[in-house]
């Protein structure tokens, strides 16, 4: 709540404030780093594979951010996936005294579910999937 109003216009505040008091109504935040010195290790391990490591490291917190999602709704929980970084890095990392190896990638505000989730438009499961045999 003090870095966002230093950078969202005054006159469409209100809609960021309201929606980060309601992530304060809920039981928590689960919050999602990278530890890129983990990364880089492997990567001076394996040089060869220096390119996927990054990539294949977000995909394992993509496949973690949907099992932690998973595992909350199981408990009768909602939860949202938010971005708010890098703008809170570094006063995320201050607060909860984090090595600065860690990068936040995600965050996951997670509570009671007050109305169900709103409707999407997808594209066809036939444009955006396909089986090759």
């Amino acid at each position: 709540m003090e870095t966002l109003p230093k950078i969202v216009p005054e006159k469409n505040f209100y809609k960021t404030e309201d929606k980060i008091n309601s992530f304060k109504n809920g039981h928590g935040t689960v919050l999602i780093f990278e530890d890129v010195s983990e990364t880089k290790a492997l990567i001076e391990q394996f040089p060869l594979y220096k390119d996927t490591f990054p990539v294949w490291a977000l995909q394992a917190s993509g496949m973690l951010q949907h099992i932690i999602w998973t595992a909350l709704e199981e408990k009768g929980l909602g939860a949202s996936l938010q971005h708010y970084n890098p703008l809170i890095d570094d006063a995320v990392k201050v607060r909860w005294n984090l090595p600065s190896e860690w990068k936040l990638l995600a965050q996951m505000p997670f509570g009671e579910v007050l109305a169900p989730a709103g409707e999407k438009e997808f594209e066809s499961i036939e444009k955006t999937f396909r089986v090759f045999r």
